[in-house]
């Protein structure tokens, strides 16, 4: 498994805003899709293209287009949504896939109350978006998904991350070198709630209030 964390100022700068308590939900939603944007950029560095033979307006060359199948792009919801504009505007010609997963705040393990990606994604590169990498339970389930459908090129693309987390999604994917998570920062620690510390709360609720 692969680790980027997006070394930028404008990713620091904008991450920085996002964790300031006193910044209001429309600014928090613009925040992370020009964030994910950037991300986006990184995450995609690997996107499968292949060879296209074109005219310009001066001679014939050889340039790269997007390979298919389409890649596929997964948000987690309903915090995952916030963040597929930002991917999507780099790849609008990925499908969407949607996976509804949340944290048992007593057992802490991932529980599946929606789930609408294709049966077959042999061949698919998948990118999984979840603002928040806690305690991994989330994204290895997610991942579970999508390797049991037959994925292999998968990469997590997360605002921050906990070390935990990390470790048990490596610990998941083991060797894997077509896994990769990016990451706008790796942060310190989990509290005694499983919460990311310095973290930036709830993604879910700072994006879309308190349901």
């Amino acid at each position: 498994m692969r680790l980027h964390v997006a070394d930028h100022p404008l990713v620091t700068h904008k991450l920085t805003i996002l964790r300031d308590t006193k910044t209001p939900s429309p600014t928090f939603r613009q925040l992370v899709d020009e964030l994910v944007t950037l991300l986006a950029y990184e995450a995609t560095r690997d996107v499968a293209t292949h060879p296209v033979e074109i005219e310009t307006p001066v001679a014939r060359t050889t340039g790269r287009k997007l390979a298919d199948p389409a890649p596929i792009v997964i948000p987690i919801l309903r915090a995952g949504l916030g963040m597929l504009e930002g991917m999507t505007r780099l790849l609008p010609t990925a499908e969407v896939g949607f996976l509804g997963l949340k944290r048992d705040e007593e057992t802490l393990e991932a529980v599946t109350y929606a789930n609408r990606l294709p049966d077959d994604l042999t061949g698919r590169q998948v990118f999984i978006l979840d603002p928040m990498l806690a305690t991994g339970g989330t994204l290895v389930a997610a991942m579970q998904y999508v390797f049991e459908r037959g994925a292999r090129d998968v990469t997590a693309v997360c605002l921050i991350a906990a070390p935990e987390g990390l470790k048990t999604v490596e610990a998941y994917v083991g060797e894997r070198a077509d896994v990769q998570v990016v990451v706008a920062a790796l942060d310190e620690r989990l509290n005694e709630k499983a919460y990311i510390v310095p973290g930036l709360g709830d993604a879910g609720d700072r994006l879309y209030g308190i349901v």
